[in-house]
């Protein structure tokens, strides 16, 4: 019975002092995060500064182990059936079709949507010089590719050596 008034003894003095606390801290400028906020020396609230989320877009993901057919080079349209084609799977690998040529490489896409390509591994099939020159054309523009963006269903791969096109294949 004893111990069962020192207890509820000792729970009334955690609450006093807790109480003296709580009251203290309305009253001093020196406690913050208790009461009504932070007092100036002339008595007034400071006015805290609240946070207000970023207007950022959210952040487009890149859609890998997505197969992408060529549709245009700088607004110049890919002719014939063998158009210009890629994908990069889960592992960051980029392989495709030039029109001729097939290639692999390593493709990451990074945040911003930027992306960064590394060298190409060609194969080295004798090609139409017509054809080749527009391969060599697409080949430079993938490689130095360095932002993306989908634009309704296309994926647009910008580079300073020009834009690329392209649908999704099916």
């Amino acid at each position: 019975m004893r111990a069962m008034h020192v207890a509820a003894l000792a729970c009334a003095v955690l609450a006093a002092d807790l109480a003296l606390v709580v009251e203290a801290g309305a009253q001093s400028p020196n406690i913050s995060g208790f009461g009504r906020g932070n007092r100036r020396p002339g008595g007034e609230d400071e006015k805290k500064p609240q946070y207000i989320p970023s207007e950022k877009p959210t952040e487009k993901v890149f859609p890998l182990d997505s197969t992408w057919t060529a549709v245009s080079l700088n607004g110049k349209p890919f002719n014939g059936a063998d158009r210009p084609s890629f994908i990069i799977d889960k592992q960051y690998r980029a392989r495709g079709y030039g029109g001729c040529n097939t290639f692999a490489a390593t493709a990451f896409p990074l945040r911003e949507q930027h992306l960064a390509v590394g060298p190409l591994a060609l194969t080295k099939k004798a090609c139409d010089k017509g054809l080749a020159a527009v391969e060599q054309a697409y080949f430079v523009a993938l490689r130095t590719a360095a932002q993306w963006d989908m634009v309704g269903s296309q994926l647009v791969l910008k580079s300073p050596n020009g834009e690329l096109r392209f649908d999704r294949a099916l």
